[in-house]
């Protein structure tokens, strides 16, 4: 994902919260996943994807337990909770409501 920082990162944290919303999933899966759904054009960086983790189970939105992964290692599974789940909802409409209004800049025309 490309900066402004600030921009990235809330975005992030909107998109691990729809994506855990699906299903709760470990990291590396939830990066996998995303890059996935958005046909390759997202992909996030270890370095930006687990302090994001941290921050929204820190801020009560996400939960997170030690779990086998499907290859049987031990991983940590992130899940929403229902204050992440309402987060998700809060944010999802807010974002509706910015990219609606920066839709209609970019579809103004020259005179």
């Amino acid at each position: 994902m490309s900066k402004p920082s600030d921009l990235v990162q809330g975005t992030l944290d909107l998109l691990i919260l729809k994506i855990l919303a699906l299903q709760p999933l470990h990291g590396w899966a939830l990066s996998q996943r995303l890059k996935q759904i958005s046909g390759e054009v997202l992909q996030v960086s270890d370095g930006s994807l687990y302090p994001a983790l941290h921050k929204l189970e820190q801020q009560g939105w996400i939960r997170a337990e030690w779990k086998p992964s499907e290859n049987n290692r031990r991983a940590k599974f992130y899940s929403l909770t229902r204050l992440g789940k309402r987060h998700l909802e809060q944010e999802a409409a807010n974002w509706d409501r910015i990219s609606t209004a920066i839709s209609g800049v970019l579809r103004l025309t020259e005179v």
